[in-house]
């Protein structure tokens, strides 16, 4: 434990950039549970986060990775014991709390979730944060009302991490889904995780009118903007939208037809804050239930060195499925 490996997250001469460097636990910000990491993932927040493409972190020089999955070596907080398998993703991983891309992770116990049966660390981090973000989603809108027989699903930004396993985990709950994809190349990915229909987001008409042909169920958006605006105009009658990302936009130009004439619900979805009663739940389900059948198949084990690769494919669009980080 004397020193480890992590990828630390550098702002010199107003320059943002990343390094594999030499730790010690030290070093590390202060926490309660202190976890011998094996495993964390890479999302588009740590992609911006790393090279400044985006105002992330709130403290230079820091270990990157909002995820984590490892075993605990030691705790204050009863509540964990030295040999316990956790997980942690969202809080401050990451961004003002050293993160996941380091042999060793400190943090405090109010964000550590016991890994569920029939998880392994692989497996966790091949969701990450991205994959609790899709199944959040799904557990959100069946509280809408959301259920199989009530039509199609469909999934925006289909091939990226919070969209593939909504397709693959919504597959595997038995919902007919319709993924909405930029790729051409990316229809047999797709069918493979379980799409009914594959629609490329270039051939879309989208129309312009306030309420267009109702013809989902409900919907998981990673995308945002026009394509938001689109599915609210074009969800059926008492459905649900799950608003994740914002790849396509920030800005939302809707009317108020969808919500009081079909009583269309948007959903927001925070898997940075959102309560540990409802989070223990989603990664329950995800061990269970909405564990896809080929999760290994959406996922892709890289090592620290093989980060700014990543990093460079998630920001320009390339990505498909998740990259999971040997840390150990």
């Amino acid at each position: 434990m004397d020193t480890f490996r992590a990828f630390r997250i550098f702002n010199e001469d107003a320059k943002i950039h990343g390094a594999v460097v030499t730790a010690t636990v030290a070093e590390l910000s202060a926490g309660d549970v202190l976890i011998k990491a094996s495993h964390s993932s890479v999302n588009y927040k740590d992609a911006l986060a790393a090279t400044g493409t985006g105002k992330i972190l709130r403290r230079f020089p820091l270990i990157g990775g909002i995820d984590v999955a490892g075993v605990v070596v030691s705790s204050t907080d009863s509540r964990f014991r030295e040999g316990d398998e956790v997980l942690v993703t969202g809080y401050d991983l990451g961004v003002a709390n050293d993160g996941g891309y380091a042999g060793y992770v400190q943090v405090p116990a109010s964000w550590v979730v016991p890994m569920p049966r029939g998880l392994t660390a692989f497996e966790a981090m091949a969701f990450g944060t991205a994959g609790f973000t899709a199944g959040l989603s799904i557990v959100r809108l069946e509280q809408n009302g959301l259920r199989p027989p009530n039509g199609t699903v469909v999934v925006t930004g289909s091939t990226g991490g919070v969209g593939s396993i909504a397709v693959a985990a919504l597959a595997r709950l038995g919902y007919g889904v319709a993924a909405i994809t930029g790729k051409e190349d990316a229809r047999g990915y797709l069918e493979q995780l379980g799409a009914r229909e594959v629609l490329l987001r270039t051939a879309l008409d989208m129309g312009t009118r306030p309420l267009e042909k109702a013809r989902w169920a409900g919907a998981v958006d990673a995308v945002g903007g026009d394509m938001l605006a689109w599915l609210t105009r074009t969800t059926d009658a008492w459905g649900g939208i799950a608003s994740t990302g914002l790849t396509g936009g920030v800005e939302l130009h809707t009317t108020v037809m969808p919500f009081i004439l079909r009583g269309v619900s948007l959903i927001g979805i925070d898997s940075v804050s959102c309560p540990m009663a409802i989070r223990t739940e989603v990664w329950r389900r995800l061990a269970t239930d909405m564990k896809p059948n080929n999760l290994t198949a959406i996922a892709k084990e890289i090592r620290l060195d093989g980060l700014p690769d990543a990093f460079a494919t998630l920001l320009a669009g390339k990505a498909r499925g998740r990259f999971v980080v040997n840390v150990a």
